[in-house]
């Protein structure tokens, strides 16, 4: 036998769930060749040897919610995901840079998504964009230039709208309608491994039930999925379940819950009734599972704290600096009607913490609670979130302290829980010059094996294995990923159980994880001994194949 690579002296999580054993594995031509007790095969025979030492050696992380698509154009070494394990990025919440029709309504496919400050960093991809007919041509231009990890994506709602309607914020008419079908259907033959709505953010909160369930009857006839950011994760957390099962049921295809999270302190002693409620639907036949990131707080935009209304027509700026649309949001602010997510009511504007400011005069900000911002500025929260925004003509990167430890503790145990990160992949050498980010693109993984495994024992090593790996291969239709197996691709990582950890921390979050020393993407190696071998050898991942 010709081995390319053995591994010796393994204690083999093989991502099943099943408990580990100690023995040899190796890899060739791209994939597990074998896998058998230690000593059975001749290292002789093999090109390289590398001896585990009792370490752990598991399949790569696999994750499914994240935001690599502007970093990987930047880098395509992904560093904060390998040095945590992951081996494959499945993007596309709510926006994928791809297609851009000939008629979009998208003025820019990226430099106008809400990766803008990323993506000014990146010239000549926006052009390249430009010539991505196709969804699969996006997926292909990152293989073609190099990436470390395998890609694949969902549809992006977000990129579906807008392609058809812009920023309208109305239902589409019945020719709209029918080329957004047209566009799902390519984009499931590219290879998407379905559909995915952010319901928070417009335009994808422009949206009926009855157009999500249209579109999602496509995706259902491609074996696709429907991933969705719900339209409340707060309030309205069980009207948010029951549109979601509905969707499910009536499309008739899987679902899959982002990030699931009860926010706000009052929400917090819903989620036992959260898991019923999926409990329930799972037992009544419904396909619907759910991921997390095992951190107590959340990203995404300062826009977030005012109401969706705002970006109708892409006037978002324009109606900030407009005297009547400034009170109208102040009246829907102080009195939200439940139509949208009012994130800095939950917990108030002291658990709200901008970290994505641009421009100089803003850095005094960063990390700073936006109740702390409006006392340095003499203003009222709201007064100063809008000048802010107006400063820096950008959405903002903002972290928001709203869960609580025990729900992740008591969801991380679920059966049909799989981890996420809901991020991208950075280098500290270029990062930091972005800005603050959340610590969960640097310590997702880790931290579920370092805290919740070995300190906290809240799960086993195995289970927590599986829900990085076969757990979401399986979900996603990937059948060549997420176990260690004879015929699989040789997507392999070995990590010491005893000391990996996250080092990413809110307040200092650009620091690589510890304790994952070698990862193997399709058989390449791309972490020896804890650095980066430079290797790109990612390739595109499509459901079924």
């Amino acid at each position: 036998m010709n081995i390319t690579t053995l591994i010796q002296n393994a204690k083999i999580v093989d991502g099943s769930g099943n408990p580990w054993w100690v023995g040899d594995v190796a890899l060739d031509s791209g994939v597990i060749s074998a896998l058998t007790p230690c000593g059975q095969l001749d290292p002789a025979n093999a090109a390289e040897v590398v001896d585990a030492g009792g370490k752990v050696v598991s399949p790569g992380f696999i994750d499914i919610q994240s935001h690599a698509i502007v970093p990987l154009m930047i880098d395509g070494r992904c560093l904060s995901k390998i040095t945590q394990g992951v081996t494959t990025e499945i993007m596309g919440e709510g926006w994928t840079p791809a297609p851009f029709t000939e008629t979009s309504k998208r003025p820019n496919p990226i430099g106008f998504s809400a990766f803008q400050v990323l993506a000014d960093k990146i010239p000549g991809w926006n052009e390249k964009a430009q010539t991505w007919r196709r969804f699969s041509d996006w997926l292909n231009a990152m293989t073609d230039v190099g990436v470390s990890p395998n890609v694949g994506s969902f549809f992006g709602a977000g990129t579906l709208r807008q392609e058809i309607m812009g920023m309208a914020m109305r239902p589409p008419t019945d020719d709209e309608l029918n080329a957004m079908r047209k566009l799902t259907a390519e984009a499931m033959e590219d290879g998407a491994c379905g559909i995915s709505y952010a319901l928070i953010y417009p335009p994808d909160s422009y949206t009926t039930t009855d157009e999500v369930i249209e579109i999602c009857k496509v995706v259902g006839q491609y074996n696709g999925v429907y991933i969705t950011h719900m339209r409340s994760e707060a309030d309205g957390i069980f009207e948010a379940l029951e549109e979601t099962f509905k969707i499910g049921r009536d499309a008739n295809l899987p679902v899959e819950i982002y990030h699931l999270k009860a926010s706000g302190r009052a929400n917090w002693p819903k989620m036992p009734q959260v898991i019923e409620a999926i409990d329930a639907a799972r037992a009544s036949g419904l396909d619907v599972t759910a991921d997390m990131y095992p951190y107590p707080a959340a990203g995404t935009g300062l826009t977030s704290v005012f109401p969706t209304w705002l970006a109708e027509n892409g006037s978002l700026f324009d109606n900030l600096r407009d005297p009547e649309m400034v009170a109208r949001l102040k009246q829907d602010v102080a009195n939200p009607d439940g139509t949208w997510e009012a994130m800095a009511n939950y917990n108030g504007p002291e658990g709200v913490m901008p970290i994505g400011f641009q421009k100089p005069e803003n850095q005094q900000y960063v990390g700073k609670r936006l109740s702390e911002i409006a006392e340095m500025r003499g203003q009222t929260w709201v007064d100063a979130t809008i000048d802010l925004l107006l400063s820096e003509q950008q959405r903002v990167s903002t972290v928001y302290h709203m869960m609580s430890e025990d729900n992740v503790r008591m969801q991380l145990q679920l059966p049909w829980i799989k981890v996420s990160t809901d991020a991208g992949g950075y280098d500290p050498a270029w990062a930091k010059d972005i800005g603050p980010v959340h610590p969960r693109s640097y310590g997702t993984y880790t931290r579920v094996l370092g805290r919740y495994v070995r300190e906290e024992n809240a799960l086993t090593l195995e289970d927590a294995v599986r829900k990085m790996t076969s757990s979401v291969a399986d979900r996603l239709g990937l059948r060549k990923r997420g176990l260690l197996r004879e015929g699989m691709a040789a997507d392999v990582i070995i990590f010491d159980p005893d000391t990996v950890t996250d080092n990413a921390t809110f307040e200092d979050p650009h620091q690589l994880s510890t304790g994952v020393s070698d990862v193997w993407v399709n058989g390449q190696r791309v972490l020896a001994g804890g650095e980066h071998t430079g290797a790109t050898p990612g390739q595109v991942v499509r459901p079924w194949q």
